[in-house]
């Protein structure tokens, strides 16, 4: 007789409207995932969803309601990626702006815990189960003028050690995905101007989105009893936060 089937697992994406959120969603559903791409620019959303064969949600992670309905409307999920933050800003902390401190922690921290907190009954009925966090080489390095991300980041990491310790014995594995440099949207949101993003960048190759889409998808097809508990990837011109080499 023939094997039966592997029932088809459930990624759920937030921040999947751009960047490596829509990379990862496109790089899962080549795995042969089942994808629910989440985040607030439905538009966006929806033509990927139909380029992909998946579903597309509404989600705000900042607000516990949008949450609580994204929640609702898929249903269990094997496989969270959250994709969902960014950065405000590049001010010495002396000059820093607290609401945007509060911004980026409600977005990259609190955001993480209310869409897990949501998701995680569900996963634990798959019983297959994978949290997958993008976190940052600001989650354990620092850099002049990069006080409030790299404060906010260092808390994603502390958040994914905790989890893993949290769940440890059952079946569910947790991953950090911790870049550098990958050339998105995330410098022109942070920095206000399409010339001060690109200035980021300038005379080197970036990591580009599908770079890290290929590490979370590589990480989620792993064997059950394996977790790749921590990837750090970097451009090969970048040494830490603050040296890269430029051409």
């Amino acid at each position: 007789m023939p094997a039966p089937e592997t029932p088809q697992r459930t990624a759920l994406v937030t921040g999947a409207s751009s960047g490596i959120g829509a990379a990862t969603v496109r790089a899962l559903a080549a795995a042969g995932f089942a994808t629910v791409a989440a985040a607030r620019r439905v538009d966006r959303l929806e033509a990927l969803a139909r380029e992909v064969g998946g579903r597309a949600v509404a989600l705000d992670v900042t607000d516990a309601a949008s949450v609580a309905a994204m929640a609702e409307q898929v249903g269990d999920v094997d496989v969270v990626v959250h994709s969902a933050g960014g950065a405000l800003g590049s001010d010495r902390i002396e000059d820093g702006d607290p609401e945007g401190w509060k911004t980026m922690y409600d977005t990259n921290v609190v955001g993480v815990l209310r869409v897990h907190q949501a998701l995680l009954p569900g996963m634990r009925r798959g019983g297959n189960g994978h949290v997958v966090v993008l976190g940052s080489i600001a989650g354990f390095e620092v850099y002049p003028g990069g006080g409030g991300y790299t404060a906010v980041k260092h808390g994603v990491n502390a958040l994914v050690r905790t989890l893993r310790q949290e769940l440890l014995g059952e079946p569910i594995r947790v991953t950090e995905i911790a870049p550098g440099m990958v050339e998105t949207e995330f410098s022109l949101v942070r920095l206000g101007s399409q010339e001060a993003a690109d200035k980021v960048y300038e005379g080197l190759t970036p990591l580009s989105a599908e770079d890290v889409a290929d590490v979370i998808a590589f990480a989620v097809t792993r064997p059950a009893h394996v977790d790749l508990d921590k990837v750090v990837v970097r451009p090969v011109a970048q040494a830490d936060a603050a040296h890269v080499h430029r051409a």
